[in-house]
């Protein structure tokens, strides 16, 4: 296993889930000094200590209301569960998502990485090591992990309304109806909180570097969730900032400066977060042609002063109704997001601070209708 130095042949599955198991082990045993601590202060009781995975305060739990318990299950049970892999509710580049049926009325997501498309166990591993240690509101809950058969399983909560891609860029999603200027400030707040946890709060911090509008899942129209995290890296931010690393990512969204150096830091996320609000205000793609988002917006984003020009760069589906103050500062934040030099980039903590500063109700603002 990597993190152990042990093998990580097709042979080796028992000793994986062996792995992850002592992982979870060490994890309880902080939980519940942490708990011990806690009782020792405050004389309050500690919470179950059946729980594997205590959710912090805010953070979602399962539908059933009860504490989140991640385990490892059977192969056998996540089949039955998902009627043999039948009914699939997502997809990536190297995985399929399937729904699974946990009885009592709940329901979860299992993803099942891909082998023949590139899946591989170090994903597995990584996303599994990283989902533990984190609790965030407004980042996808591991429920359980299979290893096992060959297979290699997340149980994930089950988030039905889809991901943002669908819903900006398919005929399935606008079917839904168009999400509103107000529910897609709400998002990008959503989403860089999760990234400001992840890169200011986790520890070690953890860098997503997949960050893109198909790895955030909608809860409802206001409350999205990242997901997606086998491309992540955990480490302490100074190997982030020394260390070349194999490009990966996706085109359109990949940091120009890490497309370059190969170096990996928290501000490869921050430039993938500037081109997730390019898609938020225009309702494009990451790619136009040959041209990524931000080469194809340039020119009109970066005349910040021009609220006319501002306002052509707004999907066209919302009518206008926006508030303009709300656009230039989210156009703003793309901008200095969107530096080609990471160190002149705003970090996580600064963009959150900017959006909630700017989040008051929304003014529709309608242009004058120029007649010929």
């Amino acid at each position: 296993m990597w993190f152990l130095g042990l093998p990580t042949t097709s042979g080796k599955s028992i000793l994986i889930t062996g792995a992850i198991l002592l992982v979870i082990l060490f994890t309880l045993i902080l939980r519940k000094l942490a708990v011990y601590l806690d009782k020792d202060r405050n004389g309050k009781k500690g919470r179950c200590d059946k729980c594997l995975h205590e959710p912090s305060k805010g953070k979602a739990t399962a539908s059933s209301g009860d504490v989140v318990v991640i385990r490892t299950y059977p192969l056998e049970e996540l089949r039955l569960a998902t009627s043999d892999f039948k009914f699939r509710i997502g997809a990536g580049t190297c995985y399929c998502v399937y729904l699974a049926e946990l009885g009592e009325g709940r329901f979860g997501a299992v993803k099942r990485l891909r082998v023949e498309r590139g899946g591989n166990k170090k994903m597995f591993l990584d996303e599994v090591s990283a989902l533990l240690r984190i609790s965030h509101p407004n980042i996808i809950e591991l429920l359980g992990f299979c290893c096992e058969g060959g297979e290699q399983l997340l149980l994930l909560e089950h988030v039905p309304s889809g991901n943002l891609f669908d819903r900006l860029h398919t005929p399935k999603g606008h079917s839904s109806g168009i999400l509103t200027w107000s529910n897609r400030v709400k998002i990008a707040l959503g989403i860089a909180r999760a990234l400001m946890y992840l890169h200011h709060q986790a520890d070690p911090p953890v860098i997503h570097r997949y960050v893109k509008s198909s790895s955030i899942l909608l809860i409802n129209e206001n409350h999205a969730k990242l997901a997606d995290f086998g491309l992540c890296k955990t480490s302490s931010e100074s190997y982030f900032s020394q260390t070349p690393c194999i490009i990966k990512g996706s085109v359109g969204h990949v940091d120009v400066n890490y497309l370059r150096t190969g170096m990996v830091s928290p501000k490869n996320d921050v430039y993938s977060y500037g081109v997730l609000l390019l898609e938020l205000i225009t309702g494009l793609k990451s790619m136009q042609r040959l041209a990524t988002l931000p080469e194809w917006t340039e020119d009109t984003r970066k005349k910040i002063d021009d609220d006319k020009g501002l306002m052509e760069l707004l999907d066209p589906k919302l009518n206008h109704e926006a508030d303009i103050h709300q656009l230039k500062v989210l156009v703003d934040i793309a901008n200095s997001a969107l530096i080609d030099y990471p160190e002149e980039r705003p970090d996580m903590k600064g963009i959150v601070n900017r959006i909630a500063s700017c989040m008051e109700p929304v003014a529709p603002v309608d242009l004058p209708v120029h007649r010929k």
